[in-house]
């Protein structure tokens, strides 16, 4: 990439403010997954084992501006301090002069957590003045959160200002160069595979994607409006009315490159947060009655979108085929995990997207035969679109 990276930076006896993203799941007072904490390991390793003093900052939840214990940033302490192998220490605040005494009294290697960023809603409004503040505890800034590099948030965007050079971290080299490279010199056949409620969500990445792929499969929700942009009756299932149009353009300019469900799972009722649903029929997606909705794709669509991805070479896929985190609605997204494991098998690059599609190959059991699977839901979604990412673009050019 153009942009510094932390390999360009001299590092010894230098204090080095890095943007991770620690936002990780809890389970009362412990971190419930630390893979976010893992994927950041390698650039926080390389900065202290080079002489650098680490001052780490992140956000936690959606505290919006208040300080809340359930939130703090404390959690993340232990287990950074396991995976390096080296007592970290913790600020009680991101700025201020009790932060900034930390701060100074740091030697070469040593590493400071600082509290919860999104304490001071000035992170979220990128705010400079609040940049300005979090720019005065380094004289170096590395940033290695690409979950939030498509947020202009003042630790993200506002603080680079305010620093003179300001690099790439190794996950964040890794997610643009592994996806951007994925995306413009893919082997071919190329194959994306969209899923999630909403087109809405998608409608982007699919017109970007259209010209580059050889084939789009179109699943879970948002298949059903595609459906009805045919013509088809699809009972209840989920409508954006809104998008009907959209859908048409698609399968216009897209005519045999979109591949749609043909048969899919129905129920006579659902209950999503009691994660419940009521009889289950398997019917061609042609054929779903007045008051049944699709809840998942059926047996023909898994052998057809497995067939295809048996043949390709590069694949992405972001989105579910069906409501997954029901065990009853699960086995369309489960077997697609399979197909684009053993699509890796046979030699072909695949890239989950982040979201639901990397919870759904970690239940599938087959994360480590993908791959690569992004740590960046949203910013996936946008670098996919051809979207400049704030957090990428504010870094300095080489």
């Amino acid at each position: 990439m153009a942009k510094l990276t932390v390999e360009d930076l001299e590092l010894k006896g230098k204090r080095v403010l890095m943007r991770v993203d620690f936002n990780v799941p809890l389970e009362g007072e412990k971190v419930a997954d630390d893979k976010r904490i893992r994927a950041a390991v390698p650039t926080i390793k390389y900065i202290i084992e080079k002489g650098g003093r680490l001052i780490l900052m992140s956000h936690l939840g959606k505290p919006k501006g208040e300080k809340k214990p359930e939130m703090s940033l404390r959690l993340c302490v232990p287990v950074l301090s396991g995976l390096i192998g080296k007592d970290v220490q913790f600020a009680e605040d991101c700025v201020g002069d009790a932060v900034e005494a930390a701060v100074n009294r740091l030697g070469d290697g040593d590493v400071l957590l600082l509290e919860n960023l999104r304490y001071y809603k000035e992170e979220t409004k990128n705010d400079d003045g609040f940049a300005a503040r979090l720019a005065r505890l380094a004289d170096l800034y590395v940033n290695d959160a690409f979950g939030t590099a498509h947020r202009a948030h003042a630790s993200i965007e506002a603080v680079t200002r305010h620093i003179k050079k300001c690099a790439a971290g190794f996950l964040l080299m890794k997610e643009i160069e592994y996806m951007g490279d994925l995306v413009e010199s893919p082997e071919r056949p190329f194959v994306a595979v969209m899923g999630g409620a909403k087109i809405s969500d998608k409608i982007g990445i699919i017109f970007n994607l259209l010209p580059k792929v050889d084939k789009i499969i179109i699943g879970g929700g948002m298949a059903f409006t595609f459906f009805k942009a045919k013509g088809m009756e699809i009972g209840d299932s989920l409508l954006e009315a809104d998008k009907i149009d959209v859908a048409k353009e698609l399968l216009t300019k897209g005519g045999d490159k979109i591949v749609l469900p043909v048969d899919c799972v129905i129920t006579d009722s659902l209950d999503f947060a009691g994660r419940k649903v009521g009889e289950l029929r398997e019917v061609d997606c042609a054929a779903i009655p007045k008051g049944w909705l699709g809840v998942d794709i059926g047996g023909k669509s898994i052998s057809q979108f497995s067939a295809i991805l048996k043949q390709a070479k590069t694949v992405i896929w972001n989105g579910p085929m069906g409501i997954f985190e029901i065990e009853a609605t699960s086995k369309g997204t489960y077997e697609m995990a399979k197909a684009l494991a053993e699509a890796t098998d046979q030699g072909a690059r695949t890239v989950i997207g982040g979201g639901d599609s990397a919870s759904a190959v970690l239940k599938a059991g087959v994360k480590d035969r993908i791959s690569h699977v992004s740590t960046g839901g949203g910013a996936s979604l946008e670098f996919l679109e051809g979207k400049v990412l704030p957090g990428v673009a504010a870094l300095t050019e080489k």
